[in-house]
């Protein structure tokens, strides 16, 4: 059986499930430009991008659009172009990174946090809202009127409430089972909220997918290379937990298939990141020579890289 390359895994994977270019953008300012200090050049984004067929045309959309959902803010010096992670989204890429990259040992207290939509109904954009924003932060319509997760980050919700103004719209509490009452086990409120199927095989294929790098990344690859297959390992990967509510191990399946993709995403991405580093650090100084190395909190990706 003739063995498998690098390149060749990456041209099946554009050719076979390519990325949507502003997604991709995401990707990259999320997992290679916030650790530099989080602006670029778009000369530098543009090759950047180039390896995985994004073309100029369609990264200038994608930042464009961007810019106007408010995760970005464009720059102008003379004839050049620069793009940087807006202060006021920056608090929401260190969290949904912090969560791709933080280990899977979030555990149960035996508490719920419950959102009660009561003293009158929402209006029709900001019902859509929230319900948006609170699937993607993991909670689920439990009952009619009432969100709510085992294990709610509290910091998350709260940003989520003032940005949206609908902080006195809403109550809020933590609840628990009463010991002295009968009633239906609080972990069963799991199979009411959500269906972890879809998840499951998400997280399967990204295994199948991706387990075929570990004998490829034993060897050094060239800077390029890691950069790429580091930024299509963390699209991936993010893709899935786009749709993980993000349960405490106690209410999960047993086996989960999240801790394997955990674990093949963190082999990896402590395989290639040096390289995958290099690679960024030279395209950017091509344009800026002061751009500064990986701040400290990026080496403790994935419990540690080093």
């Amino acid at each position: 059986m003739k063995q498998l390359t690098s390149n060749a895994w990456i041209d099946h994977f554009l050719a076979s499930d390519p990325p949507r270019s502003k997604s991709l953008v995401m990707t990259i300012f999320g997992d290679a430009i916030a650790p530099h200090g989080g602006s670029i050049w778009l000369g530098s984004l543009i090759e950047l991008l180039a390896p995985f067929g994004v073309n100029d045309r369609l990264l200038r959309t994608s930042v464009f659009r961007l810019a106007q959902e408010g995760w970005l803010l464009a720059s102008r010096d003379r004839r050049r172009s620069a793009y940087a992670i807006l202060p006021q989204a920056l608090g929401r890429f260190e969290r949904a990174y912090r969560r791709i990259y933080a280990p899977l040992e979030v555990h149960w207290d035996g508490t719920w946090t419950l959102l009660l939509l009561a003293g009158g109904p929402l209006d029709a954009p900001l019902r859509a809202a929230l319900r948006k924003e609170l699937l993607w932060e993991g909670y689920a319509l439990v009952s009619p009127g009432v969100y709510g997760h085992p294990a709610g980050d509290p910091e998350a919700l709260q940003d989520i409430l003032v940005r949206l103004d609908a902080a006195d719209k809403l109550f809020v509490c933590s609840a628990t089972a009463l010991a002295q009452v009968a009633g239906r086990p609080l972990p069963e409120l799991v199979g009411e909220g959500w269906d972890l199927s879809g998840v499951s095989a998400g997280y399967q294929q990204f295994i199948d997918q991706f387990a075929p790098l570990l004998a490829i990344a034993q060897a050094p690859l060239a800077p390029e290379q890691a950069f790429v297959i580091r930024t299509l390992l963390i699209h991936a990967y993010r893709r899935v937990q786009l749709h993980d509510p993000m349960l405490p191990v106690e209410l999960l399946p047993d086996p989960w298939p999240g801790a394997r993709a955990y674990e093949l995403a963190r082999t990896l991405y402590r395989a290639l990141a040096a390289a995958a580093e290099e690679h960024v650090v030279a395209v950017m100084r091509r344009e800026d020579a002061q751009t500064a190395l990986a701040e400290a909190s990026f080496f403790q990706r994935f419990g540690g890289l080093e």
